[in-house]
């Protein structure tokens, strides 16, 4: 079957821009993409494989806020992309900077993902390293892009223009599975900012939101704030996590957490150092008609008011 006008049009663009970039890459001789699996990094991998082949190279940083599935899907993708795959470690635990969680945290994340990748590179005689950060990612709040920039590194999609949608496209015309993947983040950002960083509160995040993603939801942040979990997931899909509750609530305070709620407005960046609310849950549903579940019945009421603050 042939491709209708409306199906050639928009991959018109997708073809420039990617032989643009595949073109920039090329010149810089060798290069070393910071990837993660997610659709700008696997969008520059993809093209610099195109333009360098065996002198491209994508590298994983596998510390402690990365998710033992996103490693495992960026090693499958990495595969399917065709390019050199290469996995380093180190402990972000180790600076108390980080464990500290201030409000530049991302800075400090970054900073020592970015410096790992430079010895990366300098190790392996590679000439640059780039990275995903595209032309809708700088914003006035944004620390890691500013350790991004400190450090020389070299962002395509943002040099040439190309913002998320174009990414998105590009990727897609390129055949890159992960093209419509939804955006994410590490593991420390569900933890509001002041509270200490701990492997913990990682590895407890991680398991909840395997066990929601697990249940059929496609975007879900686990807030971790003082012991108590916050599950936000896409805005369409809060209906069903209500419907879902009674069941995920119980297994989730079975992860550790104290207590236990879903935030009735859903995923939103930035959720964890937003004001937590909570939900009134279908009175069909349960007994007890508000979204929070705690294992102290007193925390329940046959009367819930109006959404209001977990803090008294």
């Amino acid at each position: 079957m042939t491709d209708t006008k409306e199906e050639l049009e928009p991959a018109v663009p997708a073809a420039a821009r990617a032989a643009a970039v595949v073109a920039d890459l090329a010149a810089r001789g060798s290069v070393l993409v910071a990837y993660s699996g997610g659709v700008d990094s696997a969008l520059v991998a993809a093209l610099a494989v195109r333009a360098l082949g065996e002198r491209a190279l994508a590298v994983t940083a596998a510390a402690e806020t990365l998710a033992g599935a996103e490693l495992d899907h960026a090693r499958r993708l990495a595969a399917e992309i065709g390019i050199r795959h290469r996995v380093i470690t180190y402990s972000e635990l180790d600076d108390p900077e980080f464990v500290a969680n201030p409000d530049h945290r991302c800075y400090v994340c970054q900073g020592m993902r970015m410096d790992a990748m430079r010895r990366e590179a300098r190790r392996l005689g590679l000439a640059v390293v780039c990275d995903g950060t595209n032309a809708s990612d700088p914003g006035p709040d944004r620390p890691g892009l500013r350790a991004v920039r400190e450090r020389g590194v070299y962002s395509p999609l943002l040099a040439h223009g190309i913002d998320k949608p174009a990414a998105r496209a590009m990727a897609r015309w390129l055949g890159v599975s992960a093209w419509d993947r939804p955006a994410n983040a590490c593991l420390s950002s569900r933890i509001p900012h002041g509270q200490v960083v701990t492997l913990g509160k990682l590895r407890r995040i991680e398991a909840a939101e395997a066990l929601l993603a697990g249940d059929g939801f496609r975007i879900v942040r686990v807030r971790d704030d003082q012991g108590r979990a916050r599950v936000e997931v896409a805005a369409g899909e809060v209906e069903r996590l209500a419907t879902r509750w009674q069941d995920l609530a119980p297994r989730l305070r079975d992860l550790g957490f104290e207590r236990a709620a879903f935030d009735p407005r859903g995923y939103r960046r930035g959720g964890a150092d937003s004001p937590p609310v909570e939900s009134a849950a279908p009175a069909a549903l349960s007994a007890d008609p508000v979204a929070d579940s705690a294992a102290d019945p007193a925390a329940a009421s046959p009367a819930a008011p109006p959404p209001a603050s977990w803090r008294p």
